[in-house]
């Protein structure tokens, strides 16, 4: 007797166990199988922003250490500043619905703060900084131009809306990394206003969110 009840408890404790180390298996599979439906390595995912890295390599400075990352964040924000805010003028002058209008004040709004703190960032740092936009903003800024009438809002929310959604990527990545506390600041305030200018747009119905990424 005293045998079966001991081949028991141990025939017991295997299934325990067994049951133990299957749920930790399944656990397991369920948290690696999202990264590798997407990926190899979790990391991949970071893969897909990127910055241009001017040679400088990292120097130091009284706000910490600079990288090439810093310094193409700080100059796409400036260089954002100066195409955004002629096309949120546009939208408050050109807008035909008060959606439109309401987008382009915060684009405004935003993009003078963003503009005059990037200015502020550039001199502290010593990063040179663009004075007139690159000449693919330059077309679509004459691509909103050319746009008569009810044309104007679906080219204005698209161009912007997916400006807005590229740079995104771009914050998000200096916030994480940056070691200098100037541009962790500048990161921190362009965070907020990108996601602000992107319900914005949004909020104006006429982005489609079918081609919004196909380019």
């Amino acid at each position: 007797m005293r045998s079966i009840l001991s081949n028991s408890a141990a025939s017991g404790r295997t299934i325990a166990t067994g049951l133990v180390v299957a749920a930790l298996v399944a656990t397991l599979a369920a948290v690696l199988l999202p990264v590798q439906l997407f990926g190899e390595t979790a990391s991949a995912a970071t893969n897909t922003v990127a910055y241009d890295d001017d040679g400088g390599g990292t120097v130091n400075t009284r706000y910490g250490p600079l990288t090439a990352m810093d310094r193409d964040f700080v100059r796409k924000v400036r260089l954002a500043g100066l195409w955004e805010l002629p096309a949120g003028r546009q939208a408050q002058e050109r807008g035909t619905t008060a959606a439109v209008r309401t987008a382009g004040d915060h684009l405004v709004a935003g993009h003078t703060e963003l503009d005059r703190r990037s200015i502020e960032a550039g001199r502290a740092l010593g990063i040179q900084l663009a004075n007139q936009p690159t000449p693919q903003q330059q077309g679509w800024l004459a691509q909103m131009s050319a746009a008569q009438g009810d044309d104007f809002p679906p080219v204005f929310a698209e161009l912007l809306r997916r400006a807005h959604g590229k740079v995104f990527g771009l914050v998000a990545m200096v916030r994480d990394q940056t070691q200098n506390s100037m541009v962790r600041a500048l990161a921190n305030r362009a965070n907020t206003v990108v996601l602000d200018h992107i319900t914005v747009l949004e909020k104006t119905g006429r982005v489609d969110f079918h081609t919004l990424h196909s380019s």
